[in-house]
């Protein structure tokens, strides 16, 4: 399986590692001694987004894409959208007949994340982005996860809650029911439509998508920094619900009093609101005073790919140089991501 240049064999075995969200999909094909061979993107590939079906196609391209002809050592999936052990079953036998899915790894997209974050075998992730989710680990293996399927299982909050909920306030000022807010003529510039009542025939009337009101997120911080009350309150009860996953797992782990890495992803919590952060911290320090808070600075996909090489047997050489070629040098010595 190797191949030689000059007098050295340069193994070409590869292990592939994808991490899919509600948005985007990467997947990145690693050697073994962890040199980076090919990264591929693509759209959103969450089952419960886009459909097992369309999931699959997507997944499975980057996968021979990135893989081309080498030899496969493994294969790892974290997707989103996994969230009931219903949901892995039916996307193993939606993989089943496929060359590269004996062995692969099937798990959530948050632990990629929380492989990007640390390496520690107590820690908790928060991605906020699209939605909203978290994972925890305990000492000896113990998880703790969350359903992440939306109101009916206790979840608010991301792109789209925030989005929903600022259209919601802006529909009660224009009527009358509610307080005044800056939120309602930045919906309609962002949106780019005449008025709220207008945005709102187009979503019932399925002219419009619901989803675009993800793209209302940063005009909600932004109104929020002007000082508008609505948008802050918006803020807060974004942190509060970050803060109040975080807590669960503390709990559920007994975690309490003990350090430990707290790792925040998704592009609301990596793109710097420091009323968000700030509110977070001190929410999050009320239950567990030595929790450590890092914001994800590197992408996702980078957990994904040193968990693929760890299953794969690979040496902390290999994990070091896969992330050097991902990220930078810079991180390099942060094996795994911002804290050990």
């Amino acid at each position: 399986m190797g191949a030689v240049t000059g007098d050295q064999t340069v193994d070409q075995t590869v292990v592939v590692a994808v991490d899919g969200g509600g948005s985007k999909t990467d997947a990145v094909a690693v050697r073994l001694d962890g040199s980076v061979v090919s990264r591929a993107r693509a759209g959103g590939s969450s089952p419960q987004i886009e459909g097992l079906t369309r999931s699959v196609e997507v997944v499975d391209a980057l996968v021979r894409e990135v893989a081309g002809v080498a030899p496969l050592a493994g294969v790892d999936l974290f997707l989103s959208g996994l969230d009931f052990p219903a949901e892995e079953e039916a996307y193993r036998q939606a993989i089943a007949d496929l060359p590269w899915a004996p062995g692969a790894l099937l798990d959530n997209d948050l632990f990629a994340v929380l492989r990007a974050g640390t390496s520690a075998e107590a820690a908790v992730a928060v991605i906020c982005g699209t939605g909203i989710n978290a994972v925890g680990l305990g000492h000896g293996g113990t998880r703790v996860r969350f359903p992440a399927v939306g109101a009916i299982s206790g979840d608010w909050g991301g792109g789209g809650g925030l989005g929903s909920e600022a259209l919601w306030h802006a529909a009660r000022h224009v009527d009358g029911r509610g307080p005044a807010t800056a939120l309602t003529e930045g919906i309609c510039r962002v949106l780019d439509v005449p008025s709220v009542p207008e945005l709102i025939a187009d979503l019932h009337f399925g002219r419009r998508s619901q989803g675009d009101l993800r793209l209302l997120a940063p005009e909600v911080f932004r109104a929020s920094d002007a000082g508008d009350a609505v948008a802050g309150a918006l803020v807060d009860r974004q942190a509060d619900e970050v803060a109040a996953l975080v807590t669960a797992c503390v709990r559920r782990l007994d975690l309490a009093g003990e350090p430990f890495p707290v790792v925040l992803g998704g592009s609301v919590l990596q793109a710097g609101h420091r009323r968000l952060e700030d509110r977070i911290a001190a929410r999050v320090h009320d239950v567990a005073p030595h929790a450590e808070l890092h914001h994800l600075r590197v992408p996702p996909v980078v957990g994904a790919v040193l968990r693929a090489l760890e299953r794969a047997g690979a040496d902390g050489g290999a994990l070091a140089r896969a992330e050097a070629e991902l990220v930078g040098t810079a991180h390099a010595a942060l094996v795994g991501g911002v804290a050990r």
